[in-house]
């Protein structure tokens, strides 16, 4: 197209809605994207005891991640079922080489050094899983049959037991839930769902025993009495739930929160920065970032009930349903509702491997949108 041509395609009614599609943008998304990403920033620079330094970073993050998601937006979504084997094969590959030479931080083996950043394969696992359930299950049988569903739950677990080695089994369990979630939307029969919630009820007892560690079990029991140990084991979520609790109805006011500001609230910056959120802009800044989670997690479920494909359908649901699943973990765990597990806090929890992830994910939304509007 010469340069002149496109130009007055761009001036012309409905120019702009051709480049749009072109580019497979989808704007609702992107806004509710860019709003989470400047509160983020907002509590980040609070958190991080008003230094730029984290914000700096973040904002690079963030810049990086938009390019990603725009990137990964242009390829349909048919090529992302091709792709799901490989990228799968990948992420085990990265997980087992985790294990040998995987850098380790407080006691735990789960990142790699690539010179220039560490890079946590886990988080990838979250997006490379349901995308190969869902390319899996969409070439076969939907509803799944019982063949299907033991090799679905096999390439589940293969990458949740890796990373239970890490140890990481916050991460383990959320990648288990983003699998699974893909059964559950392909039509899983009501009988599969009832055995397998009877067969975790009485794996609880071999996890207990045989799986989690001993500060995993002192996380679950200080959850049932903090108390026991206030400078200790109980320090995370006294004072989270303090902090919670001080910010009362409108907050404190921005940069002004004493738990954060004065060091008393551990990791702020990351996996606690909801409790800052909260004592700062109070209830009603906690109620404006749900609605604008609530609003993104409709519009994924938008985009998978307008998909024309059933990977389509299967990988826009699972994202939707595990982003609410991340949510969920986070506030609860901050709460005192959870035990604690180490969940950053979707979008806004300072971080590059998590938030890389989760643009990686919106990319693959807006592809599967793209393809539904040009179908």
């Amino acid at each position: 197209m010469h340069k002149n041509d496109f130009v007055r395609q761009l001036q012309t009614p409905g120019g702009s809605m051709k480049i749009r599609q072109a580019l497979n943008l989808d704007y609702m998304l992107t806004g509710i994207l860019i709003t989470l990403c400047a509160i983020s920033l907002l509590v980040i620079y609070s958190a991080g005891g008003q230094s730029t330094l984290y914000v700096k970073r973040q904002l690079v993050f963030i810049l990086a991640g938009f390019v990603v998601m725009g990137l990964v937006a242009q390829f349909p979504p048919r090529v992302w079922e091709r792709w799901a084997f490989l990228l799968y094969i990948a992420g085990i590959a990265s997980l087992a080489a985790v294990l040998f030479v995987g850098v380790e931080i407080n006691g735990a083996q789960r990142w790699l050094n690539l010179g220039f950043t560490r890079l946590q394969p886990s988080e990838f696992m979250k997006i490379c899983v349901p995308l190969m359930i869902a390319s899996y299950i969409a070439k076969n049988a939907i509803p799944p049959t019982f063949k299907h569903v033991v090799l679905a739950v096999l390439l589940i677990f293969l990458p949740v037991f890796l990373v239970i080695q890490q140890p990481d089994l916050g991460t383990a369990i959320l990648i288990c839930a983003s699998g699974f979630f893909v059964l559950f939307l392909a039509g899983l029969k009501r009988s599969y769902l009832i055995s397998a919630f009877v067969l975790a009820l009485a794996a609880l007892p071999s996890l207990w025993f045989f799986v989690m560690r001993d500060y995993q079990k002192q996380r679950v029991l200080t959850l049932l009495n903090p108390q026991q140990d206030k400078l200790g084991a109980g320090w995370n979520i006294i004072q989270s739930t303090t902090a919670i609790g001080s910010g009362g109805w409108s907050g404190k006011g921005w940069t002004k929160g004493t738990q954060s500001q004065l060091n008393f609230l551990p990791e702020s910056h990351t996996d606690f920065i909801i409790a800052v959120l909260a004592e700062e802009f109070g209830l009603v800044g906690v109620l404006a970032l749900c609605g604008l989670y609530l609003l993104l997690i409709g519009r994924c479920l938008f985009i998978g009930l307008n998909a024309t494909s059933m990977f389509g359908r299967l990988i826009a649901g699972s994202i939707a349903f595990t982003l609410f699943i991340f949510i969920f973990v986070n506030l609860s765990m901050v709460s005192g509702i959870l035990p604690v597990v180490g969940a950053p806090l979707p979008l806004i929890s300072y971080g590059g491997t998590a938030l890389m992830t989760l643009f990686v994910g919106f990319g693959i939304l807006m592809s599967v949108a793209g393809d539904s509007k040009k179908r």
